[in-house]
């Protein structure tokens, strides 16, 4: 395609191509690209659903040793393009692991310190997903490693334009999520003025990129909230599968796929001539992040019948309670013999199935994590949830008020924070993250 949904890769060392060229507990939909790469031939093809979900796009990545490392297999060689049309880590394969971070940014900084600081970060963020040295101050923490499929996608919040007196041109769709009867949210963790969003196939890469963006903000901004999350390795089973989530429940069966024709217009902001206060976000979306909590000791004490009528699937394959394979269409409508739905009422992928919520659809493309135990060994544990969209008012907002009226996975999960983040588009080659807003 002339203009690709998935963010460019290419093997280490070989030329970029110019730029401009060539994923609420929410809706249960796996995206895949046309073709099978090398990584999901070797690993998994990440997806998570729910407003418990993700997608991971097929993208074709390469594999070849690392200009920086030789790595023993090809995992640490598969390196994701920074430049491009669409930032990085929404359409990306999802990663083994992930790290979710917002900064607030610091009194006395504005705009200046912010393009400053966003400079620096997209400067970091491309040498690192080369596979390079992140600058002069590197800490050799990745010194042995190639990319590892690592991404790095930045974020605004609501509060940014505030600090940066750019509110003439922040965007209605911004404006703060509603509440909804399922949150428990800790607003310590919830929001900030910037968002990070960080995955890579290899722990130590990820947490490199993480300090490294870290020390980056320097005197501008300060961390509000830091996540870390992981998702099934590459390779970790004998075909590529959709993954499952911490309820053991295979989980993002359903995501938009870029292949499909409107995939672009539901997912990514559109370019609207005339409208040059939001210019700056064309080609760009929207993120939701939720810290869903699962109530595990709950959930594990249910039978396996009783956990697949919950969601409406199959936990062993997750197939439709209605029959076929996982990717067999659900049969709304077929009862049993007594004449009762295969698939209750109130399952979970029956409420959040996009023509039962006017079409509502985004990628969802989440970390599980596991944060220990509290006093009376209750594990904190869940989902690390992130959903993409063009509009959130059309996306995860109608699917989660849908779900707060009835789903049966609700007395199961507890929404501990949020935050939603306008992500710009992506940057062309000798531009940083968000200059056309800082700099317009």
């Amino acid at each position: 395609m002339a203009d690709q949904s998935i963010p460019e890769t290419r093997a280490p060392g070989a030329p970029r191509e110019a730029p401009g060229g060539p994923e609420p507990l929410g809706p249960e939909n796996t995206a895949s690209g046309d073709g099978i790469s090398r990584r999901r031939l070797l690993g998994t093809a990440g997806a998570t659903g729910l407003v418990l979900g993700t997608a991971g796009a097929a993208a074709g990545y390469a594999a070849a040793p690392s200009s920086a490392a030789t790595p023993l297999t090809s995992l640490g060689s598969e390196e994701v393009m920074f430049h491009g049309k669409h930032q990085p880590g929404i359409t990306t394969p999802t990663q083994a692991c992930g790290h979710l971070v917002a900064f607030d940014l610091r009194a006395g900084a504005g705009r200046k310190e912010a393009a400053a600081l966003l400079r620096r970060w997209s400067d970091t963020a491309r040498r690192l997903m080369a596979g390079e040295a992140a600058g002069t101050r590197d800490t050799d923490v990745a010194r042995d490693a190639g990319p590892s499929s690592l991404s790095v996608t930045f974020g605004f919040g609501h509060s940014f334009f505030g600090r940066t007196g750019l509110e003439q041109r922040r965007p209605v769709a911004l404006d703060p999520l509603p509440d909804f009867s399922s949150d428990h949210l800790d607003k310590n963790r919830s929001n900030g003025d910037l968002w990070v969003q960080i995955g890579a196939d290899d722990a130590l890469v990820a947490f490199h990129a993480l300090r490294a963006i870290q020390r980056d903000a320097g005197s501008a901004a300060r961390v509000r909230w830091q996540m870390n999350g992981f998702n099934r390795s590459p390779g970790a089973t004998a075909h590529p599968m959709t993954t499952r989530n911490l309820m053991g429940q295979v989980d993002g069966t359903r995501n938009p796929k870029p292949a499909e024709p409107d995939f672009d217009e539901r997912i990514f902001v559109p370019a609207q001539p005339g409208k040059t206060e939001q210019a700056w976000m064309a080609n760009g979306s929207y993120a939701v992040v939720r810290r869903i909590r699962m109530l595990l000791d709950d959930w594990e004490r249910l039978s396996v019948k009783a956990q697949e009528d919950v969601i409406g699937r199959r936990k062993s394959d997750g197939a439709p309670l209605s029959g076929g394979t996982e990717t067999t269409e659900m049969d709304l409508e077929k009862t049993d013999a007594n004449g009762s739905l295969v698939v209750p009422i109130n399952a979970h992928a029956r409420i959040t199935r996009p023509d039962q919520n006017g079409g509502a659809a985004m990628v969802r493309r989440p970390f599980s994590y596991h944060d220990g135990f509290d006093a009376d060994g209750v594990p904190d544990a869940g989902l690390l949830f992130v959903c993409w969209q063009a509009d959130p008012l059309r996306g995860f907002v109608p699917v989660q008020r849908k779900l707060d009226r009835g789903d049966a996975l609700s007395p199961f999960i507890r929404h501990e924070a949020s935050g939603l983040f306008a992500v710009p588009g992506g940057a062309a080659e000798g531009e940083y993250v968000g200059q056309p807003l800082l700099e317009g």
